[in-house]
């Protein structure tokens, strides 16, 4: 939050996304998570097929360690409904800026009696709810005193949630004196920590300042699969959402900094979002950013950066295109002898111009020839697990999705159309294999 606001092998290409119903197919274990406010933001508009978790903010504790009423209680419960059924977490953030004002925390973690009364209504909520976790958002505990209650109660709080399966994780600045608050002990007891990377850095939440920020906490011991990247969507010093400023000027979605009223604003366009997610990919354990509403939907949404660079750069879809899907060795995908059959092969054959070359890419991420979908036998997620002709039935085994370095990705597996024994012979089966980007995951779809 804002601390001053709430493999050489197979053959093609294509560019598909999931349907909108379908969790985010991420890595194992890389997460992309975004907070919606309780106050702004249009549930129906969240992207989930493109998170892993979402953050609904916030609810304040008293200092009796009782729970304040949620703001916008159905809009919590639609989130969850909407949430779950596409697979993604919703999580309940607790405290937030709250104009600085983390008095109610530091009086409710003074003492076991108060901790344990605080423990026990936030179950209760997680369980009202339906919720998956929570997360810690006291801006922010001073070190001393006030950090070693802090651990006490996120030691307590880990122990009630982890036990039913709940998730805990925690929002932390992003530096200097205030993060010395979290003391280490707390890494042990979260799942992860949503690093605020952001109100710092000159110009406002630089690439350089942010990895920074996530390398001290790196530092002070803190795992690096726990370590999540946070990003803003919205700039500084003005508070203008990156929505905003996409729409002064469609250009803003590739800076970093324009002028609005004669002021320069800075905030993270999407080249430094993806860069960042990118060294996310190799050195941390995730995403977040601060917040839904304030990102755009299109080919310029921030979370759709993140998603694509996580998931190996997919590229907007070319759907209702038909016509050959190319690859190695100048061959094209086939379906075998052209029968309908369910269970046929789709091989690479020499280009005949023929309908079983003739391939359309469908809206819901589907590949159909013939009447029909390609299909990885069985829902397999197993290198090798051949790619047949299948009565389309809307499963993640007939998902493909185009990324930008010309594979194409099966999300439920987590791996692309490949060409059996690295061959370009006329019969040659395709299968799923591990993405690697070799010459022999790479190919066309439909012009």
């Amino acid at each position: 939050m804002p601390s001053s606001l709430p493999r050489l092998r197979s053959a093609l290409a294509a560019g598909l996304t999931p349907a909108p119903a379908q969790a985010a197919a991420l890595p194992d274990g890389f997460r992309s998570v975004g907070y919606l406010p309780s106050w702004t933001g249009d549930v129906n508009a969240v992207q989930y097929g493109k998170l892993t978790h979402v953050n609904y903010a916030f609810v304040l504790p008293n200092g009796d360690g009782t729970l304040r009423p949620v703001e916008n209680p159905a809009k919590l419960s639609q989130l969850v409904s909407r949430g779950h059924a596409s697979n993604v977490k919703v999580s309940i953030a607790i405290g937030g800026w709250n104009n600085g004002d983390d008095s109610a925390f530091e009086a409710l973690a003074t003492n076991a009696g108060s901790r344990t009364t605080f423990v026990n209504n936030v179950v209760a909520f997680v369980n009202q709810y339906g919720l998956d976790g929570v997360d810690m958002d006291w801006e922010y505990p001073d070190p001393g005193a006030s950090a070693t209650n802090y651990t006490a109660l996120m030691q307590q709080l880990a122990g009630a949630l982890h036990s039913r399966g709940k998730l805990l994780t925690a929002a932390v600045v992003s530096e200097g004196w205030y993060a010395e608050g979290v003391q280490p002990a707390v890494f042990g007891h979260v799942d992860w920590l949503n690093i605020m990377a952001y109100d710092g850095g000159s110009p406002h939440a630089n690439y350089d300042w942010s990895i920074n920020a996530v390398n001290y906490w790196k530092s002070r011991g803190l795992p690096a699969r726990k370590a999540v990247l946070g990003v803003p969507f919205y700039s500084r010093p003005g508070y203008h959402t990156y929505a905003s400023l996409v729409a002064m000027d469609p250009a803003n979605a590739n800076r970093d900094c324009t002028t609005v009223g004669g002021t320069q604003q800075c905030y993270n366009g999407v080249p430094t979002v993806r860069r960042k997610t990118q060294w996310a990919m190799a050195n941390a354990g995730g995403m977040m950013n601060w917040e839904l509403s304030q990102d755009t939907t299109g080919a310029t949404s921030l979370v759709s950066a993140i998603y694509d660079v996580a998931t190996g750069g997919s590229i907007p879809p070319p759907a209702g295109r038909t016509g050959p899907i190319t690859g190695i060795g100048g061959k094209c995908v086939d379906v075998a002898a052209a029968n309908t059959a369910n269970g046929t092969a789709v091989q690479l054959y020499a280009c005949n111009g023929t309908n079983a070359q003739s391939w359309t890419v469908g809206t819901d991420g589907t590949l159909r020839a013939l009447g029909k979908c390609a299909d990885v036998a069985s829902g397999s997620t197993a290198n090798g697990a051949k790619v047949q002709l299948w009565e389309c039935n809307g499963t993640g085994a007939q998902v493909w999705q185009a990324q930008s370095n010309g594979t194409l990705r099966n999300p439920q597996a987590g791996k692309c159309l490949d060409a059996t024994g690295d061959s370009s012979a006329d019969g040659t089966r395709l299968q799923i294999w591990d993405c690697f980007g070799g010459a022999n995951q790479v190919g066309r779809l439909p012009a």
